[in-house]
């Protein structure tokens, strides 16, 4: 039977995550559909090699991005495939994700903008401390606005934590690996 669609895609929760901000929030799925369609596959690559910590952190960014745009289901499994992954949660998962992307599709071809939606503006970007704080947040729960908070706040973040740090930082977040970006953080400046 079919799950319902807000267990699908709640996007009243996703929504309230991005406090009402429908142009991010739209922007946010179109990375999601973009990023994460080959999860599964990436997982389940990773799995037949005997890489399960690859797998799990697979599982934890997809876990992490789906709690984030209101994907319930997707976050279950994926922190299911995280906890103890196995054949038969991969397949679960595989098919959620797949009406996941489905559902985005019909919803970002509903909600068509008439012009391109702004990249992720400045006014969303806080500074100094609570910048690295936010970065922090987006990297935990793998979500893809990350990259464009590190690419537009270059210059704070380079003051913050220096060019090589920048440097680093930058590398791991383009390559997706959210977890070793987090890492990179300062502990003292991102503890809440």
């Amino acid at each position: 039977m079919m799950t319902p669609d807000t267990d699908v895609l709640d996007t009243g929760t996703g929504l309230q995550q991005l406090m009402g901000d429908r142009a991010l929030y739209q922007q946010i799925l179109q990375r999601f559909q973009q990023r994460y369609q080959d999860a599964p596959a990436q997982a389940r690559a990773a799995q037949a090699s005997g890489d399960t910590a690859t797998a799990a952190r697979i599982a934890h960014t997809l876990k992490g991005a789906a709690g984030m745009i209101g994907a319930r289901q997707v976050a279950r499994l994926a922190h299911a495939l995280e906890s103890a992954g196995n054949d038969s949660t991969l397949l679960a998962l595989e098919a959620a994700l797949q009406a996941l992307l489905e559902q985005i599709d019909v919803l970002l071809r509903q909600q068509q903008p008439a012009t391109p939606a702004p990249a992720y503006a400045a006014s969303h970007m806080p500074t100094s401390m609570a910048l690295l704080q936010h970065l922090a947040s987006l990297l935990d729960i793998g979500d893809g606005a990350a990259v464009d908070v590190v690419e537009q706040s270059a210059v704070a973040l380079t003051q913050a934590l220096g060019e090589a740090g920048y440097s680093a930082l930058r590398q791991q977040v383009l390559q997706f690996d959210y977890v070793a970006a987090l890492a990179l953080l300062p502990a003292e400046l991102i503890s809440p």
